[in-house]
């Protein structure tokens, strides 16, 4: 698996990430899932220069011009609903992009005793397509890889994109033994140094979820 560390090099996707954090822009549900959709716009179009693209015909109103256009066909998968507003940004770049969606969540306790359960899941035939896994928060890596264990009933994708805003260094080593296959990418914005007793990324951000659509029973 390549993982490449966009925050490592100086360009807006920081400036978005900053505004992630700061618990004071945080009061604010709708600027901070604008935010996350800011992030994925931006990582989405870094993903996109690695795509297959051939020239294709576009007629205008004067003439016909040969346009590189992108040739694989993408899927973006995410993980509700702490995914959504990170899904939103990235088929606002994709937007002929079909969707896919699971339901998955761990129990609450300490890092050593943590369960994921997947209880949902609707995608498309993934066979051969280039898939985005898109999900904000890569803390322990248990549940997106189980959550793309879950989506490989759908079909084996030819190319996967593993897409977060932030990332633990623990969740990084996970997806590196998870996942050590030459047509993985892992995609992240910041990442940060380890994770607190109950499997929290820190600093990070607080739980993404929350952040979005508001505190939940």
């Amino acid at each position: 698996m390549k993982v490449i560390r966009l925050g490592e090099h100086s360009s807006v996707i920081n400036s978005h990430m900053a505004q992630l954090r700061d618990v004071q822009i945080q009061k604010n549900k709708t600027l901070f899932r604008r935010n996350m959709e800011r992030v994925a716009r931006a990582m989405a179009y870094e993903v996109s220069r690695t795509l297959s693209y051939s020239d294709k015909p576009v007629q205008t109103p004067l003439g016909v011009k040969m346009v590189p256009t992108y040739d694989d066909r993408i899927v973006v998968g995410t993980v509700l609903r702490a995914g959504l507003a990170f899904h939103e940004g990235f088929l606002d770049t994709f937007d002929g992009a079909d969707s896919a969606f699971v339901a998955a969540y761990r129990e609450e306790g300490t890092r050593d005793h943590i369960k994921i359960h997947v209880e949902y899941i609707a995608a498309p035939d993934l066979t051969d397509c280039t898939f985005l896994m898109v999900d904000p928060m890569l803390a322990t890596g248990g549940s997106l890889e189980l959550s793309y264990k879950a989506f490989l009933s759908h079909g084996k994708p030819r190319t996967l994109h593993i897409c977060c805003a932030i990332a633990a260094e623990e969740g990084i080593a996970h997806l590196e033994k998870a996942f050590p296959e030459d047509n993985v990418t892992l995609w992240v914005a910041a990442v940060d140094p380890i994770l607190n007793d109950d499997a929290y990324i820190v600093p990070g951000l607080g739980d993404a979820g929350d952040l979005c659509f508001g505190t939940k029973l």
